[in-house]
């Protein structure tokens, strides 16, 4: 039987109600928000002409991984499709594995609302009746409290369509078996990536789709990308395979744990590719590299997962800029070479390390709200889904309502970043 699809408006509430106490998201608040729609395009309303296509050649979508938080990439993807930006190639590590493989295994129609089928079924919602009724003021002291009391809970009981905690315990079971190698089963994520995807529509190669992991024997960081493999659920499940939680996933005789144990952002795979392409890159991280000063035990754990788990993708970027910058540079060189020069084994070699595409690094990083924890990326509670998610789409907006992320940079290295935080004027 065909799963039911969740109507949109059951989502209502979590979009367009912005707490007015969240200084992040304090100017959104100041009045509706606006469709993405229409902040990207002159299009008059009602046009039934299509939206013109930014001028690139490739629209990526780069996923990073944070377990719980990943729902803010759904509401960045939701904002971005009412805004007729349909990605090329998605490119996803861990929980941005699981978002991607949502997106590029549905029809465009159905897509945002598998993300949510995804999203309310691994949610719950153990204190909320309760809670609603003793603990009406939400101060950020009491939603740190329940939060960590959802996130204890995920741990005891496990996430319903995720994971389940083994019994017996890992180590009761013989050496060597895959149930003594982690804490939690993740067959009904199975399940739920199965009930969810067409992965012979992923397979069709509409949209270009790459999973990070990690080969557990060699240590080598891998890709399964569809223009070399055929994308199943166990790729999925191998690029969200975090030790001790989940077990390596065997594919093809290697087993592989999530990518995230190397590099949790996919950026480099897709600006490394060959043959570039201009591209228009929404790169959408969970974790913030930037923070304060950790003043107790408990803030030292948070700032140590948002350091190591951010990849130091601002670096990356930074890195990447000056790197286009040499090859723009060296494909200018060449053109003028004489002849003898240029045809020499020298430059032949030098010469395909040289171009003049152009590219846009449009960044999105959820940044966490003061009582979030250092167990905010295993906080599956409603509540906190449903914020995770109305910041990406608040974020998203207000970052389209600057009409230079959709042009083409103009500037010598002719690469382009984006980061709301920096570069917002609003």
């Amino acid at each position: 039987m065909a799963e039911r699809l969740h109507n949109p408006s059951a989502f209502a509430s979590a979009i367009s109600v912005v707490r007015p106490d969240d200084r992040r998201h304090a100017r959104a608040a100041e009045s509706p928000p606006r469709s993405a729609a229409l902040t990207s395009s002159r299009q008059t309303p009602g046009d039934p002409r299509p939206r013109r296509r930014p001028p690139f050649e490739c629209i990526a979508l780069i996923l990073q991984g944070g377990g719980a938080l990943g729902a803010y990439q759904a509401g960045v993807y939701e904002a971005l499709t009412e805004a007729d930006l349909h990605p090329d190639w998605i490119a996803g590590i861990s929980i941005g594995a699981i978002n991607g493989a949502l997106i590029a295994g549905n029809a465009p129609a159905e897509r945002v609302n598998r993300l949510r089928a995804f999203w309310e079924r691994v949610t719950v919602e153990p204190w909320r009746d309760w809670s609603e009724r003793l603990l009406p003021a939400k101060s950020d002291a009491v939603r740190q409290w329940l939060n960590q009391m959802s996130a204890n809970h995920a741990l005891a009981s496990g996430v319903p369509g995720f994971f389940t905690p083994r019994f017996p315990a890992a180590w009761l079971h013989p050496s060597g078996t895959m149930e003594a190698t982690s804490a939690y089963d993740a067959g009904s994520l199975k399940a739920t990536l199965e009930r969810l995807i067409d992965f012979d529509r992923i397979n069709a190669d509409d949209i270009r789709l790459s999973v990070g992991a990690v080969n557990v024997r060699t240590g080598n960081f891998v890709y399964f990308d569809t223009a070399t493999h055929a994308i199943g659920a166990e790729h999925i499940m191998a690029s969200a395979a975090l030790p001790p939680g989940f077990p390596a996933v065997e594919i093809e005789g290697e087993h592989y744990w999530d990518g995230g144990l190397v590099s949790n952002t996919p950026l480099q795979w897709v600006l490394g590719s060959r043959p570039p392409l201009d591209t228009l890159a929404f790169q959408v991280d969970l974790w913030n590299a930037r923070g304060e000063l950790p003043r107790a035990i408990t803030e030292v754990a948070t700032r140590q997962k948002e350091i190591q788990y951010s990849s130091r993708t601002r670096a990356g970027t930074d890195g990447f800029k000056h790197l286009q910058r040499l090859r723009r540079a060296m494909a200018d060189l060449f053109e003028k070479l004489p002849a003898e020069l240029r045809n020499g084994p020298e430059a032949q070699l030098l010469r395909p390390e040289g171009d003049h595409r152009v590219y846009n690094i449009v960044q999105l990083i959820y940044r966490a709200r003061n009582y979030e924890g250092h167990s905010k990326d295993y906080d599956f509670s409603r509540t906190s889904m449903q914020e995770h998610w109305r910041a990406g789409y608040h974020d998203a907006i207000r970052t389209l309502r600057h009409p230079e992320v959709l042009e083409r940079p103009a500037n010598r290295e002719g690469v382009f970043t984006f980061d709301l935080a920096s570069d917002g004027r609003e």
